[in-house]
């Protein structure tokens, strides 16, 4: 029987290191999870395992310190030694309630990996290039390090625990890349696609909207329209609901329907057959076959033309298609997630959206809150960006001046801002933020400020009037000429 159980932290390199560090010191007979300090009490309150000895390395004791208190005395009544080991000294609440509970291994001169070598008086020379938190590391640091990124990514959006355990005990044993088994190989290469896609966030309302996610991924048939502002992560959502159910393993593709040409939207949907138009040199396979078995996710739905409605609603119907010039019709098992910032009822009401394709896409509807709606978030956005990107965790002041904005561009807003202060160097971002308002005001509805800024002169008024409508509709010029009822050389002219 294992008598040993590993307690790490999560986020920073050297939690995992100093684990695999004291994993190895034990002989590697030891269980290890990640552990944080919100969990730490719930944890031992339940603990029910033959452990004999618990070692904490790298976990915080701050929190609900009398409740970890009660239960780190309900272990020792059952002979469970619990050790705690520590670059940062207890508080003096901690020293009085948690510390008669435990045994302390501080020590306030080293890193944590430092204080594990210590702590069990090994050598920790050949561990210490893993818990450096820097791009320029050798080929097999930088292909652990990604694993322990990957496992820590399926923990917080899939709720695997194991694959952090299994990093740690690679790294203890000394296990090389090209021996890793298929599992670790997969959240790698998964972590590789889609680890930039990721929701973040505590409140109530993104506790909801996971749930609500959770729940659809469930029902792998349903298809669902996600509405949401623009920058709020609809395709990252759209990829969750993939990812948790049955179709993971199968292809995800993403189109956005204002991206192409009403023409040649037929051919992205269901491909052609050589010779089926002028160009068509060659077969190509449409967007339905390519995402078979898997999920198609249609971004901006609410900009797709009258006629390329029809052809949507056809498939939907009957899960069948003919490649443009074709003779054979292909049947297809795909999952359609759409999204759309704009009001699809009153496009149907305006005659601009076919009311049964609404009623078809429209089976579970999936709002997602704009980034103002939960600014409590903005802490755990930025400070896992800004970690990510600079190996470091934001100061609290910083944060502050990022909670007084109300990002009308949501979280992709916020990332853009942070990137700049990146690039910049910038770091008072009471500053940043200031000086972004300026560059963004000429965004916003304000009747005063859009009179401000408008010119004088009529051409003036018409050039910037043209070029508005032009942003509007993602830079088409086809579209931009319909909405202002005039000729596309008009539109160049004034462009």
């Amino acid at each position: 029987m294992i008598k040993t159980l590993i307690l790490t932290g999560w986020g920073w390199k050297e939690y995992p290191v100093a684990a695999a560090l004291a994993l190895k010191a034990v002989g590697g007979e030891a269980d290890v999870a990640g552990m944080s300090r919100r969990r730490l009490p719930e944890f031992l309150e339940l603990y029910s395992q033959k452990h004999k000895q618990i070692i904490l390395i790298g976990v915080s004791l701050s929190g609900d310190e009398a409740r970890l208190a009660s239960a780190l005395k309900a272990l020792k009544k059952r002979n469970v030694e619990v050790v705690w080991i520590s670059a940062i000294d207890f508080t003096p609440s901690q020293k009085e309630l948690i510390a008669p509970y435990l045994t302390a291994k501080v020590s306030l001169d080293n890193g944590l990996v430092d204080t594990v070598g210590e702590a069990f008086n090994v050598d920790v020379d050949s561990f210490e290039p893993y818990a450096v938190e820097t791009k320029k590391v050798s080929s097999s640091v930088k292909a652990w390090q990604e694993l322990v990124d990957a496992a820590m990514y399926f923990y917080r959006n899939y709720q695997d625990e194991e694959s952090y355990a299994k990093a740690i005990r690679y790294l203890a044993t000394g296990v090389a890349e090209n021996a890793w088994d298929n599992d670790a190989k997969r959240i790698v290469a998964h972590y590789r696609r889609y680890g930039g896609r990721e929701l973040v966030g505590k409140s109530a309302k993104m506790r909801t909207l996971v749930g609500r996610i959770n729940r659809i991924a469930s029902f792998p048939d349903a298809r669902v329209l996600i509405l949401g502002e623009s920058g709020t992560g609809k395709e990252t959502v759209a990829l969750q609901i993939h990812n948790k159910s049955e179709r993971k393993g199968e292809p995800f593709y993403a189109f956005n329907c204002a991206s192409v040409n009403p023409g040649l939207l037929e051919s992205r949907f269901f491909g052609h057959e050589k010779g089926a138009f002028t160009g068509a040199d060659k077969r190509e396979t449409g967007l339905f076959e390519l995402a078979n078995g898997g999920t198609l996710f249609l971004d901006e739905i609410g900009e797709l033309p009258l006629e390329a409605q029809g052809l949507l609603l056809r498939v939907l119907e009957g899960g069948r298609f003919m490649r443009m010039a074709g003779h054979e019709e292909i049947s297809v098992d795909v999952r359609l997630i759409t999204a759309t910032n704009r009001n699809l009822p009153k496009r149907v009401r305006e005659g601009k959206f076919r009311e049964d394709l609404y009623q078809r896409l429209n089976v579970v509807q999936l709002r997602i809150p704009s980034l103002r709606e939960h600014k409590e978030d903005i802490r755990d956005i930025a400070d896992g960006w800004w970690l990510q990107h600079n190996k470091a965790h934001l100061e609290e002041e910083q944060i502050a001046a990022l909670m007084e904005y109300d990002y009308p561009g949501n979280v992709r807003e916020l990332l853009n801002l942070l990137e700049r202060a990146t690039v910049l160097g910038e770091e008072d971002f009471t500053a940043l933020v200031n000086e972004h308002k300026e560059m963004n005001a000429g965004l916003t509805d304000n009747a005063a400020s859009e009179l401000a800024s408008t010119p004088d002169e009529m051409d003036a008024v018409i050039r910037l009037h043209v070029r508005r409508i032009f942003d509007k509709y993602g830079q088409n010029l086809s579209k931009t000429a319909e909405a202002l009822k005039v000729a596309r050389n008009t539109v160049r002219r004034y462009l």
